[in-house]
């Protein structure tokens, strides 16, 4: 049942996402359970013990390749789904934990918070990078032969 609920949590996040930033209406749907299982990855890492910057890197890797397999059927930009689909992940608490912190002059807190929220982020723009190289790299050498 924590599956179900985390993947329409994960969902409905992606779902308004799409629909303030204006998703191409028949991506909506896509990006939107892109974002769902992106957020079910990210949760089952954490849940099994892993340090939030790994479930973030697994989170969006996920996302990043449903995104370009996405981009290529329906013929989008990865954009279009890998945006709404890594909101979830965004370490949005670790950003206001960290200027919360930095207000009420608690440095050493700041700095924690903040080298966990760097890293968090970190992992997952290199998650989006690794993925997308991949992809890359593969389409070029399956173009060849």
């Amino acid at each position: 049942m924590f599956w179900i609920i985390t993947l329409i949590v994960g969902f409905l996040s992606c779902l308004g996402f799409c629909l303030l930033i204006n998703i191409p209406r028949r991506s909506i749907v896509t990006a939107a359970i892109i974002g769902g299982l992106g957020w079910c990855t990210y949760q089952y890492f954490v849940t099994t013990g892993s340090s939030k910057a790994m479930a973030a890197f697994c989170g969006a890797c996920v996302v990043a390749l449903l995104s370009e397999i996405s981009s290529r059927k329906f013929k989008e930009a990865a954009t279009v789904y890998t945006i709404p689909g890594i909101l979830p992940l965004v370490p949005g608490a670790g950003m206001y934990y960290t200027m919360r912190a930095l207000i009420n002059t608690d440095y050493d807190l700041a700095a924690d918070y903040a080298s966990s929220t760097f890293f968090i982020a970190g992992s997952i723009a290199l998650a989006l990078l690794v993925v997308g190289s991949v992809i890359k790299t593969f389409t070029s050498i399956t173009r060849k032969y």
